[in-house]
């Protein structure tokens, strides 16, 4: 029987994951429980990608579990999804020590999980969730409260910025409704709903992108 494509690309990224599980290229191995590879849907069209793993997702091995994985779950249900339809990844696979941000050299050694995983995956859209993962693939310095709120071309596909999660539950209820704005956009994307601005001539007036906003998908994130 011929195996269909989300078969094959589960089991590509399960022979991924087993090197990962091994993996020794940079500090982080050191002071992890486990590796925390990835999960969701081999063929999803919505691919979600944090900054790394906490306490609790190097604990279980698992992304986004507890409180933020809660909210994270409520908000794609309301846009139709659950967990198990998407893709769940982070920038570093192993937890850095006292949730500090990776380091650019444990970014390097771990990037080439985070590309297989894109190219495998094959999503329509890709959501980065708070500063540190927007910033890193969008390659900008532009912060997430004025980055969030577009759909950016983004390597033959669309990348969408929001907070992470957690922002949310230290009590804001402008930003849940900010991230509620955003999940709709991405269901938007991937309904085919959603139409790019045309390009505006010199001078008309129109609303401005954000400073520092990527503007040339080949110049993009960590692929280059």
């Amino acid at each position: 029987m011929t195996k269909t494509s989300a078969e094959v690309r589960a089991a590509e990224l399960a022979v991924l994951e087993q090197e990962a599980l091994g993996c020794t290229r940079c500090r982080l191995a050191e002071s992890r429980t486990q590796v925390v590879f990835g999960a969701g849907a081999p063929d999803a069209d919505v691919m979600i990608i944090g900054e790394g793993p906490g306490q609790r997702e190097d604990e279980q091995g698992l992304p986004f579990v507890g409180p933020s994985g809660r909210l994270l779950d409520q908000l794609l249900g309301e846009i139709g999804l659950e967990r198990s339809q998407v893709y769940i990844g982070n920038v570093v696979k192993c937890r850095p020590p006292g949730n500090r941000d990776p380091r650019p050299d444990e970014i390097e050694q771990c990037k080439g999980y985070l590309r297989s995983q894109l190219t495998l995956v094959d999503p329509k859209v890709v959501v980065t969730l708070g500063n540190f993962s927007s910033k890193l693939l969008l390659r900008t310095e532009t912060g997430i409260t004025r980055l969030r709120g577009h759909a950016y071309p983004w390597w033959g596909r669309h990348l969408v910025p929001t907070f992470h999660p957690a922002a949310a539950l230290r009590g804001s209820a402008r930003v849940l409704e900010e991230m509620r704005y955003d999940f709709a956009l991405i269901a938007d994307v991937v309904a085919g709903r959603f139409e790019a601005p045309e390009p505006t001539p010199s001078g008309a007036d129109t609303e401005p992108a954000p400073p520092d906003a990527p503007t040339d998908p080949e110049q993009m994130g960590l692929f280059s």
